[in-house]
């Protein structure tokens, strides 16, 4: 046995990733009979086979399946002594929605454990934006709700925090006298969210609660940020919002916040990261979620559907 070929094992943990030499060729930019021949000097090379093809697909052997997880961190370390040489200590580069919601207070929880690690945050418009960027490494991990399967794109997600929503009104409307208040106070109500692009997931979000509490969604605009938003309701005493718990809004001596009874709708932040280029650090930010998640119960909160099936998979992960 030589030297193991670090292409070789790139090429291995690809396909064992994405199931199809093909998909796998296409990840690394290189033709589907590079990967072939790859995978057979590297099976060559230990003298056992490591995938087994089938019709429908390519599944690991028993070998490979015990290969995989070292593959993984020999690539892992590699890497990071590639970047060392280049004199390359590059940070943590973390994609967020916006500096003042839920997924940034994580990312600045994260920071409190571990004050020396060199963390850059970006911001970006959401889920859309995160798969190219993972996909391209200009980020390491990213905070999103998670809207259909990311598989494909070899990208990993857990759940990372649940923000509860609260309504917002100006201090003339009815319901700023209520300590607290019902979905079902809300039904039939037009709720203010200039914000909410079509197609984002945040906007599926939102669409799915007023279909399941009978809101009807205002989403016209124009958006001309947080602060215009918040002074629009300190002008009106009329329209009502939704805002997440954690949001840090510019405060406004009109404009009331009024926590939901339970069940409470609840947003599910997810932190995203691709299997295949993992930064030295992102381990440490990966434990510090599983840490500090708490997974919901039904009877507290309200979750669409899908965001429900998204945290019942990661009980099941990790049981």
């Amino acid at each position: 046995m030589g030297d193991l070929d670090l292409a070789a094992l790139r090429a291995f943990v690809a396909v064992a990733d994405f199931g199809h030499f093909g998909e796998a060729a296409a990840e690394l930019g290189i033709t589907q009979q590079a990967v072939s021949r790859r995978i057979a000097k590297l099976e060559a090379g230990f003298g056992t086979v490591l995938l087994t093809r089938l019709r429908s697909g390519t599944t690991l052997s028993k070998e490979g399946a015990a290969f995989l997880p070292y593959a993984r961190n020999l690539l892992t370390v590699a890497d990071q002594t590639a970047e060392m040489l280049r004199g390359k200590r590059l940070p943590l580069r973390v994609d967020v929605l916006d500096t003042r919601v839920a997924s940034t207070d994580l990312v600045r929880g994260f920071h409190r454990t571990a004050p020396d690690l060199a963390l850059e945050i970006t911001t970006s418009t959401g889920l859309r934006a995160a798969r190219e960027t993972l996909k391209a490494g200009t980020v390491d991990a990213a905070l999103a709700r998670v809207v259909g399967s990311l598989d494909q794109d070899g990208i990993t997600s857990i759940p990372a925090c649940l923000e509860a929503a609260e309504v917002m009104v100006n201090t003339r409307h009815p319901l700023a006298k209520m300590p607290s208040i019902p979905m079902r106070e809300l039904s039939g109500r037009q709720i203010w969210m200039p914000g909410n692009i079509p197609g984002s997931e945040w906007a599926d979000f939102h669409d799915r609660l007023g279909d399941e509490f009978g809101l009807h969604i205002d989403t016209s605009g124009p958006n001309f940020g947080w602060e215009d938003f918040v002074h629009r309701f300190g002008e009106s005493g009329d329209i009502v919002g939704i805002v997440g718990e954690q949001c840090r809004l510019p405060a406004h001596p009109h404009v009331v916040r009024i926590p939901i009874t339970r069940p409470r709708p609840c947003y599910l932040w997810s932190l995203l990261w691709h299997r295949r280029r993992p930064h030295s650090a992102l381990p440490q930010l990966i434990s510090y979620v599983r840490r500090t998640y708490q997974p919901p119960r039904r009877e507290d909160v309200w979750l669409p559907a899908a965001d429900w099936a998204q945290v019942e998979r990661n009980v099941i992960t990790t049981a």
